[in-house]
Order: structure tokens, then sequence, then C-alpha cells
């Protein structure tokens, strides 16, 4: 089976690519997929993120493994079938964690792989990379575990 994946930029501009790349391929082949699809350097580090629906950033899959924690997803160990199912069908990569490349990716469509074809492979490209990173917008939340705006400064003197 092969995956079509649409790949979206965070910016104000269309930047997509669609890939298409065999299920059995690692996270660490998608990595390489977008790396060049898009262009990019290919030297910082990156990670994947499950997502939701409302894209809200889950668990980590990093591009190599730092062993300080055995639950530790690594992408050259997870094939996409083994986490990309009906229910899980979007993921968040952030690519260079200095300029926070930010990309949302969705799989659209499940095929047959066709024979005489090299995967991974771009099959559609629209708009380019900027010179720079979009800069990123945080917003502050204001209720956090119901506090109230006037104790959001409020430190405690006795924490050093």
């Amino acid at each position: 089976m092969i995956y079509r994946i649409r790949i979206i930029l965070d910016t104000k501009e269309d930047i997509i690519r669609d890939l298409e790349i065999e299920n059995k391929n690692s996270f660490e082949d998608l990595h390489f997929a977008i790396i060049k699809s898009f262009q990019l350097m290919g030297k910082e580090m990156a990670s994947f993120y499950i997502s939701n629906n409302q894209w809200v950033q889950g668990e980590e899959i990093t591009l190599q493994g730092f062993g300080n924690d055995k639950n530790e997803k690594i992408m050259k160990e997870y094939s996409l079938e083994s986490l990309i199912s009906e229910d899980q069908m979007k993921f968040i990569y952030i690519y260079d964690f200095l300029n926070l490349w930010t990309f949302f990716i969705e799989i659209f469509e499940v095929n047959e792989i066709m024979k005489n074809t090299k995967y991974p492979k771009t099959i559609f490209s629209l708009g380019e990379l900027p010179e720079e990173a979009p800069t990123k917008q945080f917003e502050e939340i204001k209720d956090i575990n119901n506090l109230e705006d006037d104790h959001q400064g409020d430190y405690d003197d006795d924490y050093n």
C-alpha cells in the first residue's frame, strides 16, 4: 500500500507538497522525503508529533534518540503503518528547532503500489519555500487553572 500525504507549511502563502510513500517506509524515510521535496538543507533536528483533527500537538517521534526515555519513539524504528490508521491521519512535523519550520501533515488517500514506480515521490508541488522560517504567533492563555489576571505575575519568593 502507499499513502498519499499532503504536507502544508504553516505560512500565509500556500506552500504545499503531496507525496506518495509506501506504508512500510519509516518516519525517517518520510522525514527525508519532506526535506527533498521542500529543498531543505537537511542538517537540522526534526520531530513528528501525533496530532488530532484540531491539530493539537501530541506524542513526539524524534529523529534521534537520546536514551533518556524508554518510551521514546525514534523515526527509524517506526514504520508509517505502525502509527497511521483510520483514527490517526494527521501529524505535525517540526524542522529546525531554532527556526521552527512547522508543517501540517495529513494522509488523504491510501492506494495500491504501482509496479515500476519508485517511492517516495512528490506528486504535487505548490509554492516556494521562503528564505526564512515564518515567525510564530504565540497567544497567552488567560485562564490557566482558573487563575485571575491579578495573580499572573506573582511568584513564590521562597522558590530558588
